[in-house]
């Protein structure tokens, strides 16, 4: 090639990449200049990389913009993490919220993400969630046919008023399940075991297509595969989530989130994707910011299932470190403070434990049904007859204990808890059990950083400049959630940012 025809890959691949230290500067610059396909095997209109929320949000309103949508998807099945989340969206202004006469709006949920995220937010993408959340909602709802309980809220930590709405299974699965029939019904079905290889971009430096290794199995190497390349006529959308569980990846942001540490992740939640968007000029923002998640417990391998009643315990239950009997944060704090308080706590020696009595499990069992029995069966959560039989079982001074309960108590009584939690309306006192525990240990669970995009999910280079026809949405993506991601807004992130980049890729 010569210097005359030196393009806008080669230059932006070259200084991204360098950015990322993902190579010696020589060998990123000749990957990074690289002669589009000879020929090219298939054309869409839009191909979209991921099939968990953002991804099917995206392929979905592509298609009912009357564009032919490919979707991409590695691993054998689809969804990624979106299929095995708890199942929560946060959405302002719902009609249960008003029901329960809890007042919120849009700029209260754009405060309460602000301020979780340390200011380090892109301030026009939370505006935007915020300002579509209540939309995205319905229209899973009311297109898609999605079911959430018509009775029940949860209170998330950092959120200020409950505005978390539960799918009727508490499973991301209804909602996956849900997007992937109704793109069945229009032909769109994701293609699974398609290891997503290329980026390709024009000499104009936009988005033409990808080159996909297909028969992928995650672990092996892909370039055993044939290659297949698919122009995209209009554009690419990257939903490909998160890297929570590519230790050596995420460990270059944040060296203490090495093998000591697991991750909530489903096994594909790697790399590849975010090393090959960097390759091609994609400016990454806010990698180091990975969060942990303070429900999960050290007795069960990955996400598992103990958080649903740790996360249910914030609210309608209290934390304990089991040498002293006390509370040791406020249980509806932002996931940053809980897992620094439980870091510490267990880095003495001590256990941190979720506890609720008989009338938080009834409450917990009304909003997921069976979860306490299948807790229950594989030993994640234990069932003690009365406070001795706790204090015994996890060596906590029963006296403190007592203190404890008493404390939350008087502050279900007076609504002002010492240590800051918000009381809600629905909040018990506390008797002398059955007490039901789990034990708490953080996992890796979502990272905050990606892709830096506009408003419309287009994809920005690192110069500032969109590159056409590329667009992303959801985990890939960076600048939402700032410092600290609240719970339940990675599903609203995903569902409206991924219809944004389905709407306006089909435009084009």
């Amino acid at each position: 090639m010569s210097t005359q025809k030196i393009n806008r890959r080669r230059f932006l691949g070259t200084t991204a990449a360098m950015g990322l230290a993902l190579g010696s500067a020589g060998a990123r610059a000749a990957e990074a200049c690289r002669p589009l396909p000879a020929k090219w095997d298939e054309t869409v209109d839009v191909i979209v990389v991921g099939s968990g929320f953002a991804g099917l949000c995206a392929a979905y309103e592509a298609h009912k913009a009357g564009a032919s949508v490919v979707i991409l998807e590695k691993m054998p099945t689809a969804g990624g993490n979106s299929i095995i989340n708890g199942g929560i969206m946060g959405v302002p202004g719902t009609e249960i919220q008003k029901r329960k006469g809890i007042k919120d709006s849009p700029e209260q949920m754009y405060n309460d993400m602000m301020k979780a995220g340390l200011y380090l937010n892109h301030a026009d993408k939370v505006r935007t969630l915020c300002r579509e959340a209540y939309g995205a909602y319905r229209m899973l709802v009311d297109e898609i046919g999605v079911k959430f309980s018509d009775t029940i809220l949860k209170h998330e930590g950092g959120h200020s008023v409950p505005r978390s709405l539960y799918t009727i299974n508490g499973s991301g699965s209804e909602i996956v399940n849900k997007l992937l029939a109704k793109l069945a019904q229009a032909g769109v079905r994701p293609r699974t075991r398609t290891f997503m290889e290329r980026i390709w971009l024009s000499d104009q430096g936009a988005a033409e297509g990808v080159t996909i290794r297909e028969g992928y199995r995650l672990g092996k190497n892909p370039s055993a595969l044939r290659a297949k390349n698919i122009r995209a006529r209009k554009g690419i959308v990257l939903a490909y989530g998160g890297f929570g569980n590519d230790i050596a990846y995420r460990s270059m942001f944040d060296p203490r989130l090495g093998s000591g540490i697991q991750s909530t992740n489903q096994p594909g939640a790697t790399s590849e994707a975010w090393r090959e968007a960097a390759t091609i000029g994609a400016q990454m923002i806010q990698t180091d910011w990975i969060q942990c998640l303070p429900y999960t417990s050290p007795d069960e391998k990955g996400f598992g299932i103990g958080w649903a009643w740790a996360g249910h315990t914030q609210a309608y239950g209290f934390w304990i470190d089991n040498a002293t009997g006390k509370r040791f944060v406020n249980e509806l704090a932002d996931r940053k403070i809980r897992c620094d308080a439980i870091f510490a706590h267990l880095g003495m020696g001590h256990e941190c434990l979720s506890v609720g009595d008989a009338k938080s499990a009834a409450l917990f069992e009304k909003i997921r049904p069976g979860f306490l029995s299948r807790q229950k069966a594989i030993g994640v959560l234990k069932e003690y007859a009365d406070t001795d039989a706790l204090c015994r079982a996890h060596g906590i001074p029963k006296e403190a204990f007592l203190k404890t309960v008493a404390e939350v108590n008087e502050s279900v009584k007076t609504r002002k808890d010492p240590l800051g939690r918000r009381v809600n309306e629905d909040l018990h006192t506390f008797g002398d059990g059955p007490w039901f525990v789990t034990r708490l240990s953080p996992k890796v669970h979502h990272c905050m950083g990606g892709i830096l995009t506009t408003s419309r999910a287009e994809v920005l280079d690192n110069k500032g400049a969109v590159i056409p026809g590329l667009f992303a949405a959801g985990e890939a993506t960076g600048g939402v959630h700032g410092a600290v991601r609240l719970g339940s807004c990675a599903t609203t992130d995903c569902v409206v940012n991924g219809r944004i980049a389905g709407r306006e890729v089909a435009k084009r």
